[in-house]
């Protein structure tokens, strides 16, 4: 049974007559009678009786018809859904690390939907550390991630996108606000807040007290920054955090650190290589691309 076939018998079955049926479908009537007389010699059963120079169904063509209408129009819905996924449409998955909730995921993905060209395209959104929204970008739940490199993941295109500069930050009147800028031997001497240990910014930043020879005493970890600056504003310690708006709070002072020791944290957006990407990731990803450009 092919598709042909019940377009043949739908035609025949609605105007009830196989010449106009055939003159419909663009083919000859004899094409047309064969292909419906295969038809029920597949099904083995009568779909027509003949009445004159008409048809009309059998009891039997009348049940065929309820399922060959709704296939075809199954058929037809689909052809519209892939019509629209190639033009104005689509949907797409992202995943993200906390961090990036507040702001700039709202604030990209609104400036993208703006454009006329995207107005009917939808997202979904998912937050999770980096190493998860990895595994589920590889799994293919996700179209594209936002959070930090890695550096095993031959995969994975990486697109830099962001770049904070990293900062410690004390509870207003701690005995370090009176220096300028601290340096990694400063964090010895207090309880530390940290990110998640098993996110991107939690080995990064736990890398440079390594790198420095600090073993800071941590005594909590949080999954963002707002977590974190909550805290320190609390006077539960002291924290070395990216350089976003959330730690911008009158009962946090915040210093940079010492210029021989300051780093930096890049964001970048990740997608698979060489895979197909629908025609709205495509333009997604070329539109963060431009706005870092």
């Amino acid at each position: 049974m092919t598709l042909n076939q019940l377009g043949y018998f739908y035609q025949a079955a609605v105007l009830q007559h196989f010449n106009q049926a055939a003159e419909k479908m663009n083919i000859s009537e004899p094409s047309l009678s064969r292909s419906i007389a295969a038809l029920e010699d597949e099904l083995c059963v009568t779909l027509f009786e003949k009445r004159g120079r008409n048809v009309i169904l059998t009891k039997a063509g009348e049940i065929f018809l309820e399922h060959a209408t709704q296939i075809l129009d199954d058929v037809k819905r689909a052809e519209n859904k892939m019509h629209h996924l190639a033009t104005d449409g689509g949907h797409i998955d992202i995943a993200y690390v906390s961090p990036l909730a507040r702001e700039y995921i709202p604030r990209t993905v609104r400036n993208f939907l703006s454009l006329e060209q995207n107005k009917n395209i939808t997202f979904n959104f998912n937050q999770d550390i980096t190493s998860v929204n990895i595994e589920g970008l590889k799994k293919g739940a996700y179209d594209l991630i936002f959070g930090s490199y890695s550096a095993n993941e031959p995969n994975i295109e990486f697109v830099p996108i962001i770049k904070q500069e990293i900062v410690a930050i004390l509870p207003a009147g701690h005995p370090l606000s009176r220096k300028e800028a601290l340096q990694a031997a400063d964090f010895a001497d207090y309880q530390v807040l940290g990110y998640n240990r098993h996110s991107g910014l939690g080995k990064y930043t736990r890398s440079f007290f390594k790198e420095h020879g600090i073993a800071p005493n941590f005594i909590c970890e949080s999954p963002d920054e707002n977590g974190i600056a909550s805290l320190v504003a609390q006077g539960f310690g002291i924290a070395l955090v990216a350089d976003v708006d959330t730690i911008y709070r009158d009962d946090i002072c915040i210093r940079p650190l010492i210029s021989s020791e300051s780093f930096s944290h890049t964001v970048y957006m990740g997608y698979m290589r060489g895979k197909y990407q629908l025609p709205a990731v495509q333009r997604f990803i070329a539109f963060v691309r431009n706005v870092q450009a």
